[in-house]
């Protein structure tokens, strides 16, 4: 099986504040398999660290309401081609981010406030049919 891994679980240090997502139960769970690691925001050409983001209205915005929109939609669909040309079985995608939240995401609001959603490369692979996990399901 090949499995697209969100980078940060990998422990790549991409995450916006220049750390990782580093998680033992996902490297765990894809001993075995062929991984195919992907940050969607670097492939946009957001550097590290960066300032978070949160999905506000549909748009993806810096807490000072800064659009960066159109970088997360650029890296979605080059991790979409990357997924494709690749043909991943599935991803196993970070949680509550803005470009990888399966489950949840932050609610735009800066505060820590989840809500119900996706983040905009997951829900680009979900809609191609793609399954997609939540690295918090593992």
């Amino acid at each position: 099986m090949k499995i697209m891994v969100s980078a940060c679980l990998l422990g790549d240090n991409v995450k916006y504040n220049g750390g990782n997502n580093r998680h033992e139960k996902v490297l765990e769970y894809i001993k075995g398999h062929e991984v195919v690691p992907v940050c969607p925001e670097m492939l946009g050409g957001l550097p590290v660290p960066r300032a978070p983001g949160e999905i506000q209205d549909g748009i993806v915005r810096n807490e000072d309401g800064t659009s960066v929109d159109y970088e997360y939609r650029t890296g979605a669909a080059k991790a979409l081609e990357i997924a494709e040309s690749e043909r991943i079985d599935m991803a196993i995608l970070q949680s509550r981010s803005p470009s990888c939240g399966v489950n949840q995401i932050y609610d735009g609001s800066f505060t820590g406030r989840k809500i119900k959603g996706m983040g905009v490369f997951a829900r680009l692979l979900s809609e191609k049919g793609y399954k997609v996990v939540d690295a918090e399901d593992i």
